[in-house]
């Protein structure tokens, strides 16, 4: 009986940690949360799951939850946009100049955009093109074989900070840094005004 369970359990776990392999295996965009509002860096994380090289990667933006504007040069790499009509961004192509990602390597791929203001999530459709030709579709649902990775997206908090493309804080936190350069000169006005109250009082004892 003792074997039996002992099996059992080797079974479960030996499953468990393939799954957790399989998982941890996906196109994957970083981070996983953000705000509304918000200039954001974004990673996409590229594992090669088979013995041949990922060649090709290529992302599409959802254009009503965030807006992506720039791209960080990879060496080995070069990359095309693709646009709308409208000269939008839509879509980025990574490909390969070399060999590409082996079965034992993955790849971070950086770009920066803006999170929309009324934005609740950013599902980022991915395909993975590996050197024969084989092209893997990371566009499914959560819980999926092939999931799209997913971004969720917080509310801005009323008067929070953002920043913009430069890192510079804007509107939000330049209101907030307004009212506390205030409240610090009301406080330092308040003390010097009872510092003065107490060196009259203190004189007028010493005279009586």
């Amino acid at each position: 009986m003792f074997k039996k369970l002992m099996l059992n359990a080797s079974i479960m776990l030996i499953g468990s940690m393939l799954l957790a392999g399989i998982a941890s295996a996906h196109v994957t965009v970083y981070p996983k949360e953000s705000t509304q509002g918000s200039y954001e860096k974004f990673t996409v994380r590229v594992p090669s799951e088979k013995d041949i090289p990922t060649v090709k990667v290529e992302v599409k933006f959802p254009m009503d939850a965030v807006a992506v504007s720039r791209f960080e040069p990879k060496a080995g790499w070069t990359y095309e946009l693709a646009k709308d009509t409208a000269g939008k961004i839509t879509g980025v192509t990574w490909k390969a100049t070399g060999d590409g990602l082996a079965s034992t390597e993955f790849g971070e791929f950086n770009m920066q955009g803006k999170v929309a203001d009324a934005a609740t999530e950013i599902v980022w459709k991915a395909y993975q093109t590996y050197k024969d030709g084989s092209v893997v579709e990371w566009v499914g649902a959560n819980g999926s074989d092939k999931p799209a990775s997913v971004t969720t997206v917080k509310a801005k908090a009323a008067g929070g900070a953002t920043t913009d493309s430069h890192g510079q804080v804007t509107a939000g936190s330049a209101a907030a840094s307004g009212t506390s350069s205030n409240t610090s000169l009301y406080l330092s006005i308040a003390a010097v005004v009872l510092g003065a109250l107490s060196l009259i009082v203190s004189l007028t004892k010493k005279r009586k």
